[in-house]
């Protein structure tokens, strides 16, 4: 691959991956063909159009993208998934949901789940926290009744890209900043400035018309409904504490990773390497995971045998996300090593716009093309870095143009991106409701967010 270049113009690509994104839809919505199955199909004969050597397509391409995707998310999604389980199979998830009914009222509860969201979701990764807050936002749901599944979902998954996406540590914001010589400080103060006007009308406002117009019951993908709850569920503190048991401790490894930055720590002592190990998010979850099936199985009376089937049908019902999600991850790899998203950002990065609209535009050509909302944020970054650096902007101006390339690196998740998938199956979406949700939704917060950066520049 590294002798190997691309000679097909930004026209003939941009038609390519077109016609590899509708036949994606053709085949999913009309002829209904499993996704995992699409989305091998459709990337290898993209790869193939686009003139990728046919010597190294499969491996280098193919399963190294597959392979790269389920890296960052198989662990991520299983141990969340086991996590949940255990939460739902153990009556913590209504208990919870009872509470939070009984503090906020049926109106709040969504809006209250949206805030909690939006907390977890400030040191853990979109899949991640997305994965151990759906038994609680499906219980809450279940626990009000109705088809509310939309209204719940989108809010909650809305709070965790919108953290994910605008706010350090994520890699995508850190790396941006980093690449723009941006202040951490003055980006993550900008960042919660942008957060939480574009979680409520992308997520919690969208949510609810959405829910209005495609009302859907709650799936059953983390235990079955309220009467096969147990009689001994644990108390509603007990679950609070596991859930916050993996914050604290990715929240360990971020904060060693501040000190260490300032050279308050050595990062090369064992200590502080022992403690950001555990603090990593795949360590995290099976901590947490392992200490719930302590507290929320063993200590509760439930023996071996039965935690170990609980343990084996999680992981059979979310197989199929894992699978999908890698598949999805390795059709926006192929999009990004035959050129697409390259030659497309080039094209607009020649227009001579202003900066902060060229971050903007740039990177939502970027997601558009090859989906990863943070290679679509890094990628506009390392092409635009030389001309803010240069251009002698104020603290808060870079930290603007930061956030501006931010906002349109999440614009309009669809087929080519892992995420599209990872919540679209989670909540039981078929492709053509995930489109009309959530790549809308999408649409929503990055426009939303573009508005509020935008103003902050023209004002400061």
């Amino acid at each position: 691959m590294e002798d190997w270049t691309q000679t097909l113009g930004a026209g003939p690509l941009l038609g390519i991956a077109a016609a590899a994104v509708a036949l994606i839809l053709f085949l999913v919505i009309k002829v209904r063909l499993h996704a995992f199955l699409v989305l091998i199909v459709v990337s290898l004969l993209t790869a193939l159009a686009t003139g990728l050597p046919m010597g190294v397509l499969v491996n280098d391409v193919l399963v190294a993208n597959f392979g790269g995707t389920l890296g960052s998310v198989a662990l991520l999604i299983g141990l969340g998934a086991i996590l949940g389980r255990l939460i739902e199979s153990s009556g913590g998830a209504k208990v919870l949901a009872d509470g939070m009914v009984r503090i906020f009222g049926e109106k709040r509860a969504a809006f209250a789940l949206g805030l909690t969201s939006l907390i977890l979701g400030f040191p853990i990764f979109f899949d991640a926290g997305l994965v151990v807050m759906l038994p609680i936002i499906f219980a809450v749901a279940r626990r009000i009744g109705g088809k509310n599944l939309l209204l719940f979902g989108i809010s909650g998954a809305a709070a965790f890209s919108v953290m994910h996406v605008f706010l350090p540590p994520h890699p995508g914001p850190v790396s941006a900043t980093e690449l723009f010589k941006a202040d951490l400080g003055v980006v993550m103060l900008l960042g919660l400035v942008v957060a939480f006007p574009a979680w409520y009308l992308s997520g919690y406002l969208w949510g609810k018309f959405v829910n209005s117009r495609y009302p859907m019951i709650v799936p059953a993908l983390f235990g079955a409904a309220d009467e096969d709850q147990p009689k001994n569920p644990p108390k509603a503190s007990t679950v609070i504490l596991i859930l916050l048991l993996p914050l604290v401790l990715i929240f360990l490894n971020t904060g060693l990773n501040a000190l260490s930055s300032i050279k308050v720590v050595d990062k090369t002592e064992t200590w502080v390497q022992a403690l950001m190990l555990i603090g990593t998010s795949p360590v995290a979850l099976l901590i947490t995971a392992l200490v719930a099936l302590l507290v929320l199985g063993k200590f509760r009376g439930e023996n071996g045998s039965a935690l170990e089937k609980l343990v084996e049908n999680t992981l059979g019902t979310v197989a199929s996300v894992i699978l999908i999600t890698g598949a999805g991850g390795m059709f926006g790899g192929v999009l990004r090593a035959s050129g697409i998203g390259a030659a497309l950002s080039e094209t607009l990065d020649g227009l001579g716009l202003p900066l902060i609209f060229a971050a903007y535009l740039v990177a939502v050509a970027l997601r558009v093309a090859q989906g990863s909302a943070t290679v679509a944020l890094v990628t506009t970054a390392g092409l635009l870095s030389p001309a803010v650096i240069a251009g002698g902007y104020s603290v808060i101006d870079t930290a603007a143009i930061t956030l501006a390339a931010a906002a349109g690196s999440v614009f309009a998740s669809h087929v080519n991106d892992s995420g599209f998938w990872l919540v679209g199956r989670l909540m039981g979406m078929d492709v053509k409701t995930t489109l009309k949700t959530w790549t809308v939704q999408q649409a929503i917060e990055s426009v939303v967010g573009f508005v509020i950066v935008l103003a902050i520049f023209a004002i400061f």
